[in-house]
């Protein structure tokens, strides 16, 4: 059953604070190390430990280079301008990383890809730094062992990330090559979050504002102001609101500005909600702030007498539970979109990336338009909040120019999840009331699908055992 997570980002948010908080929150931190091992980049390692923020016991995630990937920044310091004169050239608007050296380890803050040269005592190395774009980043993640729906949030993120920098220096996207994020460092960061997420069975996220610092920075590009073109672009194109804080210093990333706008559901929290669980994840900078991101994943009340609605799990399925009469109305969007130039796989991805985003249901059907063209008609099946999130990926992702809303009412029954005792072992179930007052039973198809798998049985049959066991047990 789909999580949903509210993020806290009054001390800013990063890549690497995210993933931490995710992990802290019990992602599967075998899961993300094997998943990571398959992304086809070089010269890193991951450290998880726990650290100490403003006294609070918090989870820390570091991406440890190998001296031939490292992203140099040179900390607090440099990045306001004290120290290190000579590298007046570095990127420092991006991620807090460890970078290992023969000698001596340092706790960087920035995404830096070009050729340069440093001395650390006598001896100076170089190191080179690839300049990645969209294509590039999108064979890494999609050659992955990723899952479908990870993919598609670490793609939302880098495709944000891509729009920023493009509007920031005056580029199409398509020509636009990162050089804070395409970077080892903040792929893995990325991909992490992606993975972390996914693990979690987190299908609504809420992010009720960023919380950024003031002051300057010194980045690649001379010295800028916060919050970051970057950030500044992210937040304007993605909707996402923004307070200033006093905290002198860049509290907000453009990785954790992007994460933030692609997975954000809502920036509402719930008159009443429970805390389930709740994760910190600790940021490398030090700033007057705690510096650390708190993650919940919270279960709200229902507080209107009638049902709550929450995205049950990816791509699509939903968990409706009316808590009011047997049956209840519910008002819900349907956009439609017709497209005649689009590949198979462009539409196949639009789909991952819509349920990724929160869509109920999203399908194709073939369709000819005037002269007799094929085409597809795209149909999303969304809550009136989410219209815009959809239509953004809509208008991304393919080569629509337009799309139909159509308001439609449905019929909502009384439903509730339980588990019950099988011959094959537990199954977890969904008991739907009808209007009539009769209960019906439909099996989980996860459940299902274990249990058939262990039994070596086929799926009906299964799932009709699986009926006659709740039917005996009620």
């Amino acid at each position: 059953m789909g999580k949903t997570l509210y993020l806290e980002c009054y001390s800013g948010i990063s890549g690497d604070m995210t993933v931490a908080a995710l992990l802290d929150l019990g992602a599967d931190r075998e899961v993300l190390e094997k998943t990571l091992g398959s992304l086809g980049v070089d010269g890193f390692r991951t450290e998880i430990t726990r650290v100490k923020k403003s006294g609070l016991d918090a989870c820390d995630f570091a991406v440890i280079l190998d001296e031939a990937h490292e992203n140099h920044d040179h900390d607090m310091e440099y990045l306001h301008g004290h120290i290190h004169e000579e590298h007046s050239g570095h990127n420092c608007c991006g991620e807090a990383h460890v970078h290992e050296h023969p000698a001596v380890e340092h706790h960087h803050g920035a995404e830096h890809h070009h050729a340069h040269e440093h001395r650390h005592g006598e001896e100076p190395h170089a190191h080179h730094h690839e300049h990645r774009g969209m294509k590039e980043i999108r064979e890494i993640l999609l050659s992955s062992s990723m899952t479908d729906r990870a993919k598609g949030i670490a793609l939302s993120v880098f495709e944000i990330l891509a729009a920023a920098e493009a509007k920031a220096h005056g580029v199409p996207v398509d020509q636009v090559h990162f050089h804070e994020v395409g970077a080892v460092d903040s792929i893995v960061d990325v991909a992490a979050a992606a993975i972390c997420l996914d693990n979690l069975e987190v299908t609504e996220v809420i992010v009720p504002k960023l919380c950024e610092g003031t002051g300057t920075v010194r980045c690649q590009h001379g010295i800028l102001p916060v919050p970051v073109p970057a950030v500044a672009n992210i937040v304007e194109q993605n909707h996402l609101n923004l307070r200033i804080t006093n905290v002198e210093g860049e509290l907000v990333t453009p990785t954790g500005a992007a994460i933030a706008a692609a997975v954000r559901t809502s920036d509402v929290l719930p008159d009443r909600f429970t805390i389930e669980k709740t994760g910190l994840g600790a940021g490398k900078r030090q700033y007057t702030c705690p510096g650390f991101l708190r993650a919940m994943i919270i279960r709200p009340e229902n507080t209107s007498g009638k049902y709550h609605c929450k995205t049950e799990e990816p791509y699509g399925k939903v968990d409706q539970e009316a808590t009011g009469n047997s049956s209840d109305k519910d008002r819900i969007y349907r956009l439609e979109t017709n497209i005649d130039d689009c590949t198979g796989e462009a539409l196949g991805l639009t789909m991952e990336k819509l349920f990724a985003a929160g869509a109920r249901e999203v399908h194709y059907t073939p369709v000819y338009m005037k002269k007799n063209r094929p085409a597809y008609e795209l149909t999303v099946i969304c809550t009136e909040e989410k219209i815009r999130q959809m239509e953004e990926v809509i208008f991304r992702e393919t080569t629509t120019i337009g799309v139909r809303r159509i308001p439609m009412e449905r019929t909502v029954l009384k439903r509730r999840q339980q588990n019950i005792q099988t011959p094959f072992g537990e199954a977890e179930v969904k008991i739907c009331t009808l209007p009539d007052g009769r209960e019906v039973c439909y099996p989980e198809y996860e459940s299902v699908q274990s249990l058939a798998a262990e039994a070596g049985l086929g799926f009906q049959e299964t799932y009709r055992q699986i009926q006659n066991s709740w039917d005996r047990e009620r």
